[in-house]
């Protein structure tokens, strides 16, 4: 299985165990010219952007950690523009999560980093 194949079947697998928890799909594989969010769904009042990391082991790292300041920047600039683009303002409740898979486990981290706001310069 290629990458991106696997990428796909692991993201599929992240929407499933989000569903199962109340998570609404809205959006997968939401692309824009700043970047892409793997999911983007409603949970508890919030507009939730989710990125997805899977590792087979721990021989490259946790999953979890594997979500750089630089990415989380780049969530940001889409999910800025997500909202721009779908007329929600200021005041809608955001929230960032991440789904590890570490081999077989999966941890959904909700509010796993805060808003980056972007630097213009």
């Amino acid at each position: 299985m290629n990458k991106r194949a696997a990428g796909t079947a692991k993201e599929q697998k992240a929407a499933e165990y989000l569903e199962s928890r109340g998570f609404k799909v809205r959006e997968r594989n939401y692309r824009s010219r700043q970047g892409e969010i793997d999911i983007i769904g409603c949970h508890e009042g919030y507009l939730v952007f989710v990125e997805v990391k899977y590792r087979s082991s721990t021989g490259s790292g946790y999953a979890a950690e594997a979500v750089s300041p630089l990415k989380q920047r780049r969530i940001c600039r889409v999910a800025d523009f997500y909202r721009y683009t779908h007329g929600l303002g200021e005041d809608t409740a955001v929230r960032y999560d991440v789904v590890a898979i570490q081999g077989g486990n999966i941890e959904w981290l909700q509010n796993a980093f805060p808003h980056v706001f972007a630097v213009n310069h």
